[in-house]
Parts: structure tokens; sequence; C-alpha cells
């Protein structure tokens, strides 16, 4: 698929499902996804008043997360989806976090914001969205701070048999069928296993944090391996 229509077609996927996204995140994770996101604020590590940009931050679930973490840091939240940041925005007022966080409706490809700007770049089940990976990690590097983290939370590909056979049966034959009788969207929710198709796998990720410049690169594989946990540091030389 062409860039640009792969950012126009994620970008009607997301626009349609925004109202079902988080309870279809339930049955896409098998109800893990919070979880996950707890172990990824663990490795972090952050400290009151860090401040970070969360991508694709759909409904802000992790954005607020960083937040919290943060105590009374800067954080911004970016999607190019403005019914995803509706729902958000609403989230965000009913925590009373709206004078700490702003959402931002943007694209990942072309951050607007000065280089060495956050402690931590973050996104979460967004990059196999994205048209060039490789270009939104290089921006995540870019606008974080030397000694800073790029973090990306993500779907993966199960190594071993017979979880392997069994996950990709669910996720390419029941998942969409879900997607139909929940959030009555089944071309939308087809899209999400053809999205990991080319995604690289857990191995395959790291390499990609390692070849733009990003050290001490840390991948774990959570739940068997359906979705992986990276963590990379920009050099202390802003390198």
């Amino acid at each position: 698929m062409q860039s640009n229509s792969k950012e126009q077609h994620v970008h009607s996927v997301f626009q349609s499902i925004a109202p079902k996204y988080d309870l279809m995140n339930d049955l896409l994770s098998f109800r893990r996804h919070k979880a996950w996101r707890k172990f990824t604020m663990r490795k972090m590590g952050i400290k009151q008043g860090d401040s970070s940009i969360d991508l694709c931050c759909g409904t802000c679930d992790w954005t607020i997360a960083l937040a919290r973490a943060s105590v009374d840091g800067s954080i911004v939240g970016l999607d190019f989806s403005r019914n995803m940041l509706d729902i958000g925005q609403g989230k965000i007022e009913q925590e009373g976090l709206d004078g700490q966080i702003s959402l931002l409706h943007g694209n990942a490809m072309e951050l607007p914001f000065e280089d060495n700007r956050f402690d931590y770049a973050t996104i979460g089940f967004g990059l196999r969205n994205v048209p060039d990976l490789v270009q939104v990690l290089k921006e995540m590097k870019r606008v974080v701070k030397p000694g800073g983290q790029v973090v990306c939370l993500e779907l993966s590909k199960p190594i071993h048999q017979p979880f392997k056979s069994v996950y990709y049966f669910y996720f390419e034959r029941i998942l969409p069928l879900m997607g139909k009788l929940v959030a009555k969207r089944y071309e939308q929710y087809k899209w999400l296993p053809e999205s990991l198709k080319t995604f690289p796998d857990l191995n395959e990720l790291a390499e990609i944090y390692r070849e733009i410049g990003l050290r001490n690169v840390q991948a774990y594989p959570l739940t068997g391996g359906i979705a992986g946990l990276h963590i990379g540091t920009k050099g202390t030389d802003g390198a």
C-alpha cells in the first residue's frame, strides 16, 4: 500500500472505530493491554517533573498515565484522528489533568517541536500503522533530550507453537468478526491483522532502534510474544 493511501486508510479506520476503541482494545489484547502498560511504566522509571510526548495517543489512556507518574510534568498527546482526541480530551478533563496535558492534532512523521525537548517519547499500538516507522522513530529520538528514552509498546508476533497458530487464527479470523459484532466494523478490524504482517518482529525492531543510533536498547516480549516493549536511550552527547 502506498504511504499516502496507507495514511488515508488508517485515518479513516481510526476515525470510524473511535467510539468503540477502548472496548476493542480489551478484546484485541485479551484484556492484557493495561498490564502491559503498567509493566512499561515500571521499566521507564518516570520521575516527578519529567516531560513526555505520547504519539498516536488515541483516547489518551497512556497519556494520562504519563501525567500521573510525572505528577506535574508537561505532557503532550499527539494523534491524527480528531475523533480519538475528542474522546481523550473528555477523559483528561474528567481526571482534572487538562492543565497538565496538551492534545495536538498532528502527524507523527513530522513533529512540530524543537530538538531535545522531552524526557520521554512514547508510542503505544501506533507504530505499525504509520507510513514510515523508521522516520517516526527518528523523530521521537530527535525530540527527546540527551539521555531521554524512546519507548514503543506494540503488538508483535508470537514465536512458539502451538500458541502462534492459535493466536493467528484468533487474530485473523475471530477478531474481525468480533469487530463486526461489537463495533459494527468488519473491514476496519480486518485491517488490524493485515497491519501486523509486514511489521518487524521483536528482534528486528530492536535492530532498527540500534540502526538509528539509540543506545542501551531493551526489548521485552509480552504474553507469549503477542506484544513487545522496546526502550532505547538517546546518547548523552545528543547523537
